[in-house]
């Protein structure tokens, strides 16, 4: 006995429909009948694009372990249907086998730094690899990404301490060319100062020479009977009494002034207050 059975196809899917085991037709989206059991719906297969997450362990170059994560999108081509129906009999296998495939035998020739820095180049050697064998059996590969590159985590600290090395080693010699900088521009600045002092106490000193000198004229020309020798007697007892005067002014003045021997004594004083004998 035959008797109708309904179904309905959602729509990006097509229904296969086989009559006495063999295939019979597409069924696309919207309401449909078959005659059991003559006619059966064996299978929906979905045009929609679809994501595999594939981990892939494996060493590189330089021997170290990584485990990366392969995203492969991909979907069924609607003008071959029937090679993604009946070709395959598990395309996540299929798929999940190639990029194993793929990943260990480029990994392992790369370095671990330069796995990081060849993240596209293994992804575009992944999708040309399945897109090549996949196109023949009705699948189309859309896109392929490298989600995640994990090494040990060992590895991972190693990295990192090499990593805040540099930049310690970098921060230290910057650090060392900016106390360079310094010295260099203090150094300058106290020569500069040095000059300038210079200049000022020999301007000081010379000044102080000219006064003396108009001094001793002028005085040495209104007084008769005066020589040059008696003004300067005057001028180093004048000098030697503010001297006195202004240690004894000074705060905190423990200073005390005591004459090496009487006859030393003696002689500076005759020294500043007679004339030659």
């Amino acid at each position: 006995m035959c008797f109708p059975l309904f179904f309905t196809i959602s729509t990006s899917e097509v229904g296969v429909i086989e009559r006495w085991g063999e295939f019979n037709r597409l069924a696309k989206a919207g309401c449909h009948f078959v005659v059991c059991p003559m006619d059966q719906l064996v299978g929906k297969v979905s045009f929609r694009v679809q994501q595999l997450n594939v981990r892939v362990e494996t060493k590189t170059l330089d021997n170290v372990f990584i485990t990366a994560v392969v995203s492969v999108q991909y979907c069924v081509l609607g003008e071959k249907v029937f090679d993604a129906f009946y070709e395959l009999t598990n395309p996540v296998q299929q798929i999940t086998a190639h990029v194993y495939d793929v990943m260990r035998s480029e990994l392992p020739t790369l370095e671990l730094d330069s796995v990081f820095e060849a993240k596209e180049e293994l992804a575009l050697a992944v999708k040309n690899a399945l897109a090549k064998t996949m196109s023949s059996y009705g699948y189309q590969i859309v896109q392929v990404l490298i989600t995640d590159l994990d090494p040990d985590q060992r590895v991972k600290n190693a990295m990192n301490e090499i990593n805040s090395s540099k930049r310690l080693k970098f921060a230290v010699a910057e650090r060392a060319e900016g106390d360079k900088i310094l010295m260099v521009k203090s150094a300058e600045a106290e020569a500069e100062s040095k000059y300038l002092s210079g200049v000022g106490v020999a301007k000081q000193r010379k000044a102080i020479v000219d006064g003396l000198r108009n001094s001793i004229v002028d005085f040495a020309g209104s007084v008769e009977g005066s020589s040059t020798k008696d003004v300067m007697d005057l001028l180093l007892l004048t000098q030697y009494f503010d001297m006195i005067r202004d240690v004894g002014q000074a705060p905190h003045c423990n200073t005390i002034f005591i004459p090496a021997s009487q006859t030393a004594g003696d002689d500076v004083r005759n020294s500043l207050l007679q004339a030659n004998a």
